[in-house]
């Protein structure tokens, strides 16, 4: 047993809490957010900044993530900054939960809008050595307990919970039926100078593999009307919306299971220009014949360097995906790379040789991260008018 008593912090009677790992490592803190048990996959995030938009991105479902910026929580919380419905991480590990949230935006705290999802929120314990591990030994499977638990029966539950590989999570965050999305980039103060969206000149339909807002604000900006349809949704289904482009959302889980959805795309290239981004990308490569494979921890970030081999030029793009294309599984083909991850080669970007068919592993719509990588909208854009005219 673990728990020895709880601890006070100012109004809050806090309990302990602990974050075991598969490989038997126990970090103990603090409870900051719901008092519930969860297992998954564990996960490190280098961005300094967005924390809600990780919360809600649905890419997270499945796994615990850990911050690397010592202090959570420090503008609190509101609802525009959702990237989706709610949020869909497992739990939250950070170094430390600011007392004050403090930001004008700011509608409630940080761990109470977690906590109000039954999402458990551990605090006060050593970020950097837990990612240092991670980094070491490759993203692990772990659990997340508040109060008084038998440390044997923790991990025995943490070494049976299902691995990521293998796992198709694309059905617990899909839309099960049909919607339109019609906003586009809004300002969120009177300084920042938002151009209005283009006039609607596209009809995007868009496969919804978990996909975020600022996806589909995106889209909307480059003067798109939006219909967003299930993961399951077969080329039929999607043809007979007569769209200008298809778009492939970002997504949680292992790609290869998606076998059905990579025939839905396979079907197609060549009747419409199509656009992926991360899951979309990583299903694009599939349908093109290619394999996808599981990196030792994953992409999780908003400052890593792509080298776009068209133009030549670097950009720094915001990542978040544990699985990659393999290249070699697409030598031969019609299938040209386009970007390459500087920090360790994976592929990053991919093209169709003779088809307007593309896609990049990594966000360009970057909430959080940085804006180097928009063009990628306009180029959706321009393949779409050349294909209708």
């Amino acid at each position: 047993m673990f728990l020895r008593r709880p601890l006070e912090l100012g109004a809050y009677l806090l309990q302990q809490a602990v974050l075991a790992l598969e490989d038997g490592t126990v970090f103990e803190g603090v409870s900051f957010g719901a008092p519930v048990e969860r297992t998954g996959e564990v996960v490190f995030n280098t961005a300094i900044t967005g924390y809600q938009e990780i919360f809600t991105d649905p890419s997270y479902c499945g796994q615990i993530v850990v911050l690397t910026n010592p202090q959570i929580g420090n503008y609190g919380a509101n609802l525009a900054d959702n990237e989706s419905i709610k949020p869909f991480i497992e739990g939250l590990v950070v170094r430390e939960i600011s007392p004050v949230p403090s930001n004008w935006r700011s509608e409630e705290r940080a761990e109470h809008f977690l906590a109000a999802y039954d999402i458990p929120v551990i605090a006060e314990i050593d970020t950097r050595k837990l990612v240092r591990l991670l980094r070491e030994r490759g993203a692990m499977r772990g659990i997340i307990a508040v109060g008084a638990h038998d440390l044997a029966a923790l991990l025995a539950k943490v070494r049976s919970a299902p691995s990521m590989a293998g796992q198709n999570l694309v059905s617990r965050v899909s839309t099960a039926k049909n919607y339109e999305w019609t906003r586009g980039i809004e300002a969120v103060s009177a300084s920042d100078k938002v151009p209005a969206p283009e006039e609607a000149a596209f009809h995007v339909v868009a496969y919804d593999y978990g996909i975020k807002r600022n996806i589909l604000r995106h889209l909307v900006q480059i003067g798109s009307r939006v219909t967003v349809v299930p993961s399951d949704a077969t080329a039929q289904d999607v043809l007979a919306l007569k769209p200008d482009g298809v778009f492939l959302s970002n997504g949680p889980g292992d790609p290869e299971p998606l076998a059905t959805q990579a025939a839905h795309v396979r079907q197609l290239i060549g009747k419409v220009p199509v656009f992926g981004i991360c899951l979309g990308h990583q299903i694009l490569g599939l349908a093109l014949g290619g394999k996808t494979y599981k990196l030792k921890f994953g992409h999780h970030g908003a400052n890593h360097p792509v080298l776009n081999h068209r133009t030549g030029k670097v950009e720094i793009t915001s990542q978040n995906h544990g699985f990659c294309v393999d290249p070699d599984s697409l030598r031969d083909s019609e299938v040209e790379i386009t970007h390459l991850n500087l920090n360790d080669q994976t592929v990053e970007g991919l093209r169709h040789r003779s088809e307007p068919v593309f896609c990049v592993q990594y966000h360009p719509e970057a909430a959080p991260g940085p804006h180097d990588s928009h063009y990628l909208f306009h180029d959706f854009a321009a393949a779409m008018k050349e294909h209708k005219s």
